[in-house]
């Protein structure tokens, strides 16, 4: 075991880094946190309240997390970071998120800017994104969303060392006033 019979309180306004080698299983207790795996053993409580008292979806608006894997979607950005339709999406807010990830200066480039479609499924002018530039996306998605808790599992993984310095700081800004868990 890597960990066994733990107890964690995390306190708000807390900053946690969690720190191991590949395969420690960082992920995996940050997951359990975040209820995206259910514990085999033990109990994992919020405020006293164990965690599969709450309902799910409302459990899930807690956290914004960032991970090291992102999927995009064959729509269009706007849609990539809300995850609503145009009619619920917040434009202002989204072009703010994706201007502090550092990613609205390539969706500008595009005609359609934050309308473009990602992928070439649908949309042959759809456009792919690096894996740098994913990340920025998933770091644009977190701002949007705006949780309580923020989640950074090697978030600058695939960054060089610019973007990395700039990602950074736009998590001290990010993070002020909130739980802030890092995987390092």
């Amino acid at each position: 075991y890597v960990l066994k019979n733990i107890k964690l309180t995390i306190k708000n306004d807390s900053k946690l880094a969690v720190v191991g080698i590949n395969g420690a299983g960082k992920t995996t207790l940050i997951k359990l946190i975040m209820k995206l795996y259910n514990p085999t053993e033990g109990r994992i409580l919020l405020n006293g309240r164990d965690l599969r008292d709450f309902d799910r979806d409302e459990y899930f608006k807690l956290f914004s997390p960032v991970f090291q894997n992102i999927e995009c979607f064959a729509l269009p950005i706007f849609e990539n970071v809300s995850f609503e339709v145009e009619e619920e999406t917040d434009m202002d807010k989204v072009t703010s998120a994706l201007e502090r990830s550092g990613l609205l200066e390539k969706i500008d480039m595009y005609d359609a800017g934050i309308r473009v479609n990602l992928l070439k499924i649908f949309d042959e002018k759809g456009i792919d994104l690096s894996g740098g530039e994913k990340q920025k996306l998933a770091l644009a998605r977190a701002l949007y969303k705006d949780a309580p808790i923020v989640i950074l599992d090697e978030p600058t993984a695939a960054l060089d060392a610019l973007a990395e310095d700039r990602m950074y700081r736009e998590f001290n800004n990010m993070v002020k006033n909130k739980i802030a868990i890092f995987i390092i």
